[in-house]
């Protein structure tokens, strides 16, 4: 089992659409699998792939509020605003077909969850979901049912004691967050850029959970421009440290791209190496922790056709137990689809040439440096909480 992995996946998630011009544009999706069948990630004698059917209401009660479920078919159907519950807003536009689309790739991560708690599967993707900014009751930040969270509660009912959720995401995991805010079984770790300047603006390392829950929650807010180096100590001062502490016995992870220097609605500056650097280090933290229990999910990344087929391929192969090599030349086959699809010249390699190398923060703390000065704030927040030293 080691290595194997199960895709969930069906031509119908990319129904998952607000619309000609929204920046959360199906064709990223469509891309990425059109990628990694072409490099031959998917047809690896590892992987097998499930086809997902809808999350049916019960299930997404666990997370949403039955109103909000209602609303959003209302929604679907009517095509008319419900500001009430962030419904027809410029970010979440009202589409046709929104429950059902919304509630398969809600039913693509629980059928990605299901695939691992079964046995059938060391690892399983779902690269259509990552929503993770929907909250109970309303829809926020293109994400209308939250996917990543609704997983994680059935795998909590199905007997997984301790669930560690990292996320990658440029922007803060707060949907996931406030879903196990109080929740000691759930540990969240957002990565994410500082939250004076990007949506939702919350992801304080004040933000540290509630009651049983308190320290559970942990947000490393990176100030923008952040680069590879950076991001990546950031990565290696927080996460391992609280994953080896916590235990967890299932690990799950975001992979929104929108970190990436070319993104067009964020302003960190990571490469697609230093993406890939970080899925490497999870793979390898979930054989080390969990048995190799990982399920991983898509998430934001405008950069259409520049970074995101890039880098999900890159996670869809490593989870695969089949890297590709980044100095592998992208095929002329997917680039003449990428110019058919949007236009736009494709990269002509899975890499951005760039070292992703970093200083490790164990070295030592430099005061001055803004990113070790976020590093702190976090293990200052809840290190302690994990028997872990804040210091180096």
């Amino acid at each position: 089992m080691t290595g194997s992995m199960a895709m969930a996946w069906d031509d119908a998630l990319t129904r998952y659409d607000f619309g000609p011009g929204h920046p959360l544009a199906p064709v990223r999706v469509a891309l990425t699998v059109a990628l990694a069948r072409e490099l031959g990630v998917l047809s690896a004698p590892s992987v097998s792939q499930v086809s997902p059917s809808p999350a049916t209401d019960a299930e997404l009660a666990t997370v949403h509020d039955e109103s909000y479920i209602a609303a959003v078919r209302q929604a679907g159907r009517s095509l008319a605003p419900d500001v009430r519950y962030g419904l027809g807003t410029a970010d979440n536009p009202v589409f046709e077909g929104m429950h059902e689309a919304s509630a398969l790739v809600a039913g693509a991560t629980l059928a990605a969850a299901r695939a691992i708690w079964s046995g059938a599967a060391a690892h399983a993707a779902s690269i259509a979901g990552g929503l993770h900014h929907a909250m109970r009751s309303s829809a926020s930040g293109f994400c209308v049912y939250n996917d990543p969270a609704i997983a994680i509660t059935w795998l909590l009912a199905a007997g997984a004691e301790r669930v560690a959720y990292v996320d990658t995401d440029v922007h803060h995991g707060d949907g996931v967050q406030a879903a196990f805010y109080a929740d000691p079984r759930v540990l969240t770790i957002s990565l994410h850029e500082h939250p004076a300047t990007l949506f939702p603006g919350t992801g304080l390392p004040g933000e540290t959970g509630e009651g049983a829950g308190a320290g559970y929650s942990v947000n490393v807010a990176l100030p923008a421009g952040t680069g590879d180096a950076g991001w990546l100590r950031a990565f290696d001062a927080v996460v391992p440290p609280l994953l080896r502490a916590f235990k967890p016995t299932m690990l799950v992870s975001q992979h929104g791209c929108d970190s990436h220097r070319l993104d067009p609605l964020a302003h960190l500056e990571l490469s697609v190496d230093a993406q890939r650097a970080a899925q490497v280090a999870l793979h390898d933290l979930a054989h080390e922790l969990c048995d190799g229990r990982w399920l991983l999910t898509g998430g934001g990344g405008y950069a259409l056709v520049e970074v995101v087929p890039r880098t999900w391929t890159h996670l869809l192969a490593i989870a695969a137990g089949a890297p590709v090599d980044p100095v592998m030349e992208t095929p002329a086959r997917w680039r003449e689809l990428a110019r058919s699809l949007t236009g736009e010249t494709a990269p002509l390699t899975m890499t951005d040439g760039a070292p992703a190398r970093y200083v490790p923060f164990s070295s030592g703390l430099d005061p001055d440096d803004p990113v070790d000065r976020s590093i702190m704030r976090t293990r200052s927040a809840v290190f302690a909480a994990h028997g872990l030293l804040a210091h180096p």
